[in-house]
């Protein structure tokens, strides 16, 4: 009696199909519940290659053809085919996947492993640990003192992989930064709309607009390019110190922007720079500027059009300033990497960049946009 219990069951077998090993005289049954077709369907759709041709030769015995040219077709010899006929009734298809080693057992326990992770979360201590930041080289040492294993770095490496971790760039932190202030400003942003609305005519519609300035100049920055495996590009890097400032201010519900390029950074070029954002503003809105606390926004001798409400960022915070990401993009996409001849020619390469950034559909709106700033959901 045949039991037919799915593709791994292991069942009984009529004694047909017999597969001997070399100097064997025991015999083993081919499991019942294939037929020849159907393997080499199954060969047809493997992604496997290995798995494809075990599954002929065994659609070849299921056809009655001998042991030895059913191996031949699989590329293998009689008692290899007798090995996988094993998997086969044991596993159905699937056993005849190469199984992955699971390879040498790793030396740090799991409860070292995560003595690890709170290490490198916690950052190195220069003090207490004498480095400012944590390499497979610093790690490989305490992990030796702390541990009394010894790891390669290469191993190291690979464990702090599955760990989670990713050898990245960091991003920058003022020392003097208030964690709380971000969150405080973030929180208290619906109350600041909500008081200047109340200011206005009803129905006036409300834009937020980020400004910032960005210095570009003969002394130009390097950053990061594909290049060849085993190469290290080289690029010009000037040394003269001609340079102007782009005041930029965005409003990413709308994809625009509006920028100025000037001389030098002050209370008359912000003041013309709020003249053009007030003009870019929708008839009949009005706009909340947001900008940090340089000496050029918050002097008294600025006038403010009638259309604009500043709103000043906390200090030391520039991560709220989606302008700041607008600059990081234009450097990294069109100002870095290149040498500029004289003055005028920088002058064209920011106006240049901004009429870039300006063409680019939706451009402004993936960058600039953050949730705490969108107006329909205060």
């Amino acid at each position: 009696m045949t039991l037919v219990c799915g593709l791994s069951s292991v069942i009984h077998f009529y004694p047909s199909i017999l597969i001997r090993g070399v100097g064997m005289s025991a015999a083993i049954g081919l499991r019942r519940d294939f037929e020849a077709d159907e393997l080499r369907r199954l060969a047809a759709a493997a992604k496997d290659a290995d798995q494809a041709r075990r599954l002929l030769a065994l659609a070849a015995v299921y056809d009655g053809m001998s042991r030895a040219k059913a191996a031949r077709i699989g590329g293998m010899d009689r008692q290899t085919l007798r090995d996988w006929v094993h998997r086969f009734n044991e596993q159905g298809a699937e056993g005849l996947i190469n199984a992955q080693s699971p390879g040498r057992p790793s030396k740090l326990s799991l409860e070292q492993k995560e003595e690890l992770r709170r290490l490198v979360e916690a950052g190195a201590d220069p003090e207490k640990d004498g480095v400012a930041r944590w390499r497979c080289v610093d790690l490989k040492r305490v992990i030796g003192e702390r541990f009394g294993v010894d790891l390669s770095e290469v191993s190291l490496g690979r464990i702090l992989k599955k760990l989670g971790f990713s050898h990245i760039s960091a991003r920058p932190l003022h020392p003097k930064q208030d964690r709380q202030a971000i969150a405080t400003f973030k929180k208290n942003f619906p109350a600041r709309v909500l008081e200047t609305v109340s200011k206005l005519a009803l129905a006036t519609s409300i834009e937020v607009w980020f400004q910032d300035e960005m210095r570009v100049g003969q002394k130009n920055s390097l950053v990061y390019q594909w290049a060849k495996k085993g190469t290290r590009p080289r690029q010009p890097k000037d040394q003269r110190y001609e340079n102007v400032y782009v005041f930029g201010a965005v409003c990413p519900s709308r994809d625009t922007g509006v920028a100025i390029i000037m001389p030098y950074a002050n209370t008359e070029a912000m003041r013309k720079h709020l003249k053009e954002i007030s003009d870019a503003v929708a008839p009949g809105a009005h706009a909340l500027v947001i900008l940090d606390q340089a000496g050029w926004h918050t002097t008294r001798k600025l006038k403010i059009p009638k259309n604009l409400t500043m709103v000043s960022l906390p200090p030391a915070c520039p991560e709220l300033n989606a302008a700041e990401n607008i600059w990081q993009y234009l450097r990294q996409t069109y100002l870095s990497n290149r040498v500029f001849k004289n003055y005028t020619d920088i002058l064209d390469a920011c106006q240049d960049a901004w009429r870039k950034l300006l063409d680019e559909t939706g451009r402004i709106a993936s960058i600039a946009t953050r949730d705490w700033a969108i107006i329909g959901q205060l």
